[in-house]
């Protein structure tokens, strides 16, 4: 093997890995750094690849896509893992992965490699969308291979001169892009133990937040966010901006105990204002506009369309196939949101859309109240005519009496 892609972020792992790689494999190490927001200086952390190793640095811009073709994806599907987590990493690593095929592939590499534990969900997240994409490529892992803990990994990197983001009394490993960011390690391993202030870097303590509340209005298009505030943005902006505006009233935080694909458990801490507040939102406005047995179905979907998403199967046949049931149910969810943001809360406001299927006229309680309540009789009996056959077939067997001749509805016979 000559030539291996790896995919670099600056960090302990992937510094650390250019230089093993390098010696392990005796091959030459290509970094490719790919932009979703993660709001490193992608410049500095080139450089940096460079300086620990690496015979060629690229970076990708990718920020636009990742939310449009990723994050915007699971918006529409109402993706969260277990309730809590809005998938903000899980969705960035197919498209790293496609990226690092396109690459070793320009380059004539034999094999990719990633950061990624043996622990973690990343390393099927990467591996598999490798399969799908390039089943020929070869995959290292280089912290699966090497008899490395996390103290000696440090003592590796400061024995070879590789400047690392982390010290012993700071030992987090974290997660960023666009979408949110995620904080595990040190401390933190200890779910009984409160999150420390100094693992927070979007969201405001809910203490430090402003006095008065925050007002937005999203807008969105079959699904997708087009504006904020009546503004039109790309997606990127409006993500970007929303992250800001929900972070500084605390929105957003996650302290989440959950079951990794690898059947362990846990803790984990995720910062995610922007996709919190759009989650909601768009939830709200499917009230307004998907009719309930749609509504219904969906709402199972989306558990496993984010189980899909978090299992390292983005690139899957089932995966596009519920993109296509999705795609069907946003035709109409167009309209905007208001929402009410502060010190930590946030509530939905107002909705409205062109496609609304709410009716004031069936509604209201008021005169101008346009509903046939003498319906409501006929529908009742018909509704509960299976529940109160068998409660009378209960009550006839339980006191010996026959079933024959024993009047089964309301003001008849059979």
């Amino acid at each position: 093997m000559t030539k291996v892609v790896l995919a670099y972020s600056g960090g302990l792992d992937t510094s650390v890995a250019v230089r093993w790689l390098s010696e392990r494999y005796a091959c030459d190490v290509i970094a490719l750094t790919v932009d979703v927001g993660q709001g490193a200086e992608v410049t500095q952390v080139r450089q940096k690849a460079l300086a620990v190793g690496a015979v060629a640095a690229y970076s990708v811009d990718a920020r636009e896509e990742f939310v449009r073709e990723f994050a915007f994806r699971a918006l529409r599907a109402n993706a969260v893992y277990e309730g809590k987590y809005p998938l903000a990493s899980a969705l960035s690593r197919p498209l790293i992965t496609r990226l690092l095929v396109e690459t070793a592939e320009r380059e004539g590499a034999e094999a990719i490699a990633h950061g990624c534990t043996g622990k973690g969900n990343d390393q099927v997240r990467f591996d598999v969308s490798a399969a799908a994409l390039a089943p020929h490529l070869r995959v290292i892992a280089p912290v699966r291979e090497w008899p490395l803990s996390r103290e000696e990994e440090l003592e590796y990197a400061a024995e070879r001169g590789i400047p690392v983001p982390i010290g012993k009394a700071n030992p987090y490993s974290i997660d960023a892009n666009l979408w949110g960011r995620s904080i595990e390690c040190g401390v933190l391993e200890d779910p009984w133990r409160e999150p420390p202030t100094d693992v927070y870097s979007l969201t405001r303590d809910a203490a430090g937040c402003p006095a008065e509340p925050t007002y937005v209005e999203i807008g969105f298009e079959r699904g997708v966010p087009v504006s904020l505030d009546g503004s039109r943005l790309d997606p990127v902006e409006l993500v970007a901006t929303l992250n800001q505006a929900a972070g500084e009233q605390g929105v957003g935080r996650i302290d989440h105990v959950e079951n990794r694909l690898v059947g362990i458990k846990s803790r984990e801490i995720y910062e995610a204002p922007a996709a919190t507040a759009l989650l909601a939102a768009h939830r709200d406005l499917e009230d307004l506009t998907l009719e309930r047995e749609t509504a219904h179905f969906k709402r199972g979907l989306a558990d496993r369309y984010a189980e899909l998403v978090y299992y390292g199967l983005w690139y899957s046949p089932l995966r596009e196939a519920l993109d296509a049931f999705v795609d069907k149910t946003q035709e109409n969810v167009t309209g905007q949101v208001r929402m009410r943001m502060h010190r930590g809360q946030l509530a939905v406001v107002g909705r409205r859309s062109p496609f609304s299927l709410y009716d004031f006229s069936l509604a209201t309680y008021d005169r101008e109240d346009a509903y046939n309540h003498a319906s409501a009789v006929g529908f009742i009996d018909l509704w509960g005519l299976p529940t109160r056959v068998q409660a009378q077939v209960r009550r006839a067997a339980a006191s010996g009496q026959k079933r024959e001749g024993l009047p089964l509805v309301a003001g008849g016979g059979r």
